[in-house]
């Protein structure tokens, strides 16, 4: 009750403020602190609820105004003499009094570091006096009867038989030394020795050198990382308490050296425990309140790592990566931060740079994720980190590896997950996709704020840095397909910021004029011409794009394998110098061709065709085993881009590595010529004529067989709908002739009415190579009419219609009975099959065309009982569709 009655006196109750005491209710306030204080001596002890009662009511003194002095200074003196008599009474031994010491040097802490000067002072005054009271009583004994020093009341027992205190009774049992917490509470003072205030320098330094002498006194934890030179420790102990003797002494001397002695001491008398703790707890003292003490903590910092951040394990490593970060977002002034900054960049030169970039980097993904990083005010921190580095000359180089390895090792994900799947896949995906954002954004800074060191790193790098960004162009063109347009723009950014860096203003064009298209050709096309840019402007960094993007064609993700065989085909043109490199090329390329991407597959064919004519003709074997291979493939893109390439080879290849495969090319060729897209079908017949000039060797026979078996195909596409199929059919037309059996043929190879586009003149043609076949191929005619017949059921309604007049021209120009016998009913019924039920206007004029030749010929006796009723015409189409 007396307490209670006493506490009330204080009038420090939760609802009472301070900006109305009066002189009277000071005096009031004192004596009831000193009443307390003999409260507080005495039995019984307090509880843990009525000393935390006792510190809620008092603690708020130490932020009273400092009117009137004398007044104020006697009741932060008695206040202070009451916290002492707390620690003393209400522990029971040394490891309790230490809990309660902490305890109140924590509540204590808002003063020490508070922005206004007389708090800091009665702070640490504060502290000073609490730790002065915990050695005397902790360290040098307890006297119940209040005697200061070695007196014959106080409990005192022999530290001499190594710290057995198995037989003593639990009162004197000492606290451990990691009891102390010392890292933290030293980070906690040691901004005060650069304070600005000469009293709180001198106190605070007195309070670093209390702790560091009661720690040396005490027993240390068997599991705790001690491991301290007990001679060095006490030289710097030493030297520390010189300091404070100058300090003492009131003798001038530079705040700045006597900062410098005391970090110097901590650095030594630092345990690895200790120096562990106080980095973690670096970021509230790099944020102190007053400019001087934070730039005083940023030096300690770094004089700690640098000379003892060998001591840190990686744990250690990154979380005082994160104190320094938390530090560097939270500081609002712009010197403060780059100083901060400097002290990461010092952790990452003495650690382990890996686990400081990394964690950097982890920072700058949540931040991405979880704010518009781009208007944040006062500017996005994580940024200035990436600046920073780029700018250092040690770390820039290592950084940017650093970053590209991270995109060359960061996976791709698309969508959201779908039925059946596991969700939390696709929570990993948006992590890998931060992590793609962020190592860009990281590579955007570096490029924009490196300066000439970190424009020296890029060109150092600068094979490596293009790779990397090509090989990203396509999974970030993966991303925009699926949805996600912002890495794409990211990336974009960061190559415009490259071309930028190293002042390649050719590529930086090449990539603003189509490089947000998002179609497969686009893009593709976009990465071969940055190949072909880098290839004629930096020829001395191809064998190291080349090298990396070799491994990249065995990376799991399509999109970076695509765009290693796009730069890969374009680069290979460039070959000259490369030497072994080539033999790697050629080995990728060739090996890649079976890829399960059609992409990946037709860029390396066209990058095995594409090398110099002296590399291709070394190759051509191989190459050629590749297309035949292509030529069957299921996609029609690879298939175009086989024949092409066909075409390509055929012009250098020497008959020696064509006669193995010319039947299978030959067979293949064929079976493109019938092919719905027009290009495929133009190429085939132009790669079948350029066969032509390999066909009078050992395989003549065999390869005139598959050209008589081609040749009605051949007559029948020169009045093909296509322009381009047109015009190739009478180039193979003109070259196929001298293998033909008759000079006929070669004739009307050359007559005007083969390169007619006019429908009557081909017409003409076909009635003129009609008596050709009739006349001089009669043991061919029955192969020709059966290829002829079939094509009445081509795709293309122009296409049947020239097989149907050509078919009618051959039976109407025949003398032979056998042609007439075998085909005029079966033609015939088939005319008017299709003249009756054809949707197509040309297959039913030139159906009624042909009908006249029929009518007309010189056969017509021989099948004009023909029934013309449409059940007996249907029947007769039905038994000619099974012939076929």
């Amino acid at each position: 009750m007396l307490l209670d009655y006493i506490l009330t006196l204080m009038g420090r109750d939760d609802e009472d403020g301070l900006s109305d005491s009066n002189l009277e209710l000071l005096h009031t306030q004192s004596l009831a602190l000193s009443a307390c204080t003999t409260l507080v001596s005495v039995e019984p002890k307090l509880t843990t609820e009525t000393r935390n009662l006792v510190l809620k009511a008092t603690l708020g003194f130490f932020g009273l105004p400092n009117d009137p002095p004398d007044v104020m200074d006697g009741l932060i003196h008695n206040l202070i003499t009451l916290l002492c008599a707390i620690l003393v009474t209400s522990g029971e031994d040394g490891r309790s009094r230490t809990e309660q010491l902490l305890h109140i040097l924590r509540q204590i802490d808002p003063y020490v570091s508070s922005s206004v000067e007389y708090q800091r002072q009665r702070g640490c005054l504060a502290a000073y006096e609490m730790l002065h009271k915990f050695r005397t009583v902790c360290v040098g004994g307890y006297c119940s009867l209040g005697c200061q020093g070695s007196c014959t009341h106080s409990r005192r027992f022999d530290r001499a038989s190594n710290y057995n205190f198995s037989n003593l009774p639990s009162a004197f049992v000492s606290p451990s030394r990691d009891a102390l917490c010392i890292g933290e509470r030293i980070m906690v003072y040691l901004p005060r020795c650069a304070d600005t205030n000469s009293e709180v320098r001198k106190t605070s330094a007195q309070i670093v050198d209390l702790f560091f002498s009661v720690s040396l006194s005490l027993p240390r934890s068997s599991n705790s990382s001690f491991g301290l030179d007990i001679e060095l420790c006490y030289t710097a102990l030493s030297a520390l308490e010189d300091v404070i003797a100058i300090l003492r002494s009131d003798a001038s001397l530079d705040p700045s050296e006597v900062f410098n002695r005391v970090v110097s001491s901590v650095c030594v008398l630092f345990t690895k425990d200790e120096l562990v703790a106080a980095l973690h707890v670096c970021s509230a003292a790099i944020c102190d309140k007053i400019r001087q003490s934070a730039e005083g903590a940023i030096q300690s910092v770094i004089e700690f790592i640098t000379k003892r951040g060998k001591e840190l394990n990686e744990a250690d490593i990154s979380r005082t990566t994160q104190s320094l970060l938390s530090a560097v977002i939270h500081v609002t002034e712009k010197y403060l931060r780059q100083e901060t900054l400097h002290a990461i960049s010092s952790l990452a030169e003495n650690t382990s740079s890996r686990i400081v970039f990394g964690e950097v980097l982890a920072a700058a993904e949540r931040d991405i994720a979880t704010k518009d990083v781009s208007r944040l005010r006062g500017g996005w921190p994580i940024q200035d980190a990436f600046h920073a580095f780029s700018q250092h000359a040690v770390l820039s180089c290592s950084f940017l590896d650093h970053v590209t390895s991270i995109l060359n090792q960061t996976p791709v994900f698309q969508g959201g997950p779908g039925k059946g799947e596991n969700p939390n896949i696709f929570g990993e995906s948006l992590e890998e996709d931060n992590v793609l954002h962020a190592a860009i954004t990281a590579l955007t800074a570096f490029f924009r704020g490196g300066g000439k060191i970190g424009k020296r790193a890029v060109e150092q790098s600068y094979g490596s840095v293009f790779a990397t960004l090509v090989l990203h162009l396509g999974t970030c063109h993966c991303l925009a397909n699926s949805g996600q347009h912002e890495p794409l723009r990211a990336l974009l950014v960061a190559f415009n910021a490259f071309c930028e860096c190293v002042g390649d203003l050719e590529m930086g064009k090449i990539v603003a004029r189509d490089s947000e298209q998002n179609e497969e050709d686009a893009w593709i096309g976009l990465i071969g011409d940055l190949a072909g840019c880098i290839s004629i402007k930096r020829p001395k960094e191809i064998p190291t794009i080349c090298s990396i993007l070799c491994k990249s064609l065995d990376r799991s993700p399509k999109y970076m394998r695509e765009a290693a065989a796009a730069a890969l085909s374009e680069f290979v043109r460039f070959s000259d110098s490369l030497g072994s490199l080539l033999e790697q090329m050629v080995e990728g390329l060739t090996r890649h061709v079976s890829d399960d991407s059609p992409n990946v597959r037709r860029l390396c064919l066209r990058g095995l065709v594409q090398m110099p004519p002296v590399h291709v003709v070394q190759y051509t074997t191989q190459i050629l085993s590749v297309i035949v291979a292509l030529l069957d493939d299921p996609d029609e893109s690879v298939q175009l881009t086989a024949v092409s390439c066909l075409l390509t080879v055929l012009a250098t290849s020497s008959t020696d590595a064509v006669e193995p495969v010319l039947l299978n090319l030959s067979v293949r060729l064929r079976n493109l010529q019938i092919c719905m897209n027009a290009k495929i079908r133009a190429n085939a017949f132009a790669a079948f004529g350029a066969l032509s000039k390999y066909g009078f060797g050992p395989q003549r026979d065999t390869f005139l067989e598959q050209v008589h078996a081609a040749f009605p195909r051949l007559v029948l596409h020169l009045h093909d709908d296509d322009l381009g199929v047109r015009r190739t059919c009478r180039n193979t037309f003109k070259s196929i002739s001298p293998l033909m059996e008759f000079n006929g043929i070669t004739a009307l190879a050359n007559t005007h009415r083969l390169s007619s586009d006019h429908r009557a003149d081909y017409e003409d043609f076909l009635r003129d190579i009609a008596k050709q076949f009739t006349q001089h191929m009669s043991s061919r005619v029955d192969t020709y009419m059966g290829s002829i017949i079939q094509a009445f059921e081509a795709p293309w309604p122009v296409i049947q219609a020239n097989a149907i007049y050509l078919c009618s021209s051959v039976i109407a120009s025949s003398s032979d009975q056998h042609i007439s016998a075998l085909y005029h009913s079966q033609v015939f019924g088939m005319l008017m099959g299709k003249i009756s039920r054809s949707t197509d206007a040309i297959v039913r004029a030139t159906g009624s065309l042909a009908l006249g030749l029929l009518l007309k010929s010189a056969n017509y006796s021989s099948w004009k009982v023909a029934r013309l009723d449409p059940t007996d015409s249907s029947g007769r189409e039905t038994e000619s569709s099974r012939r076929q």
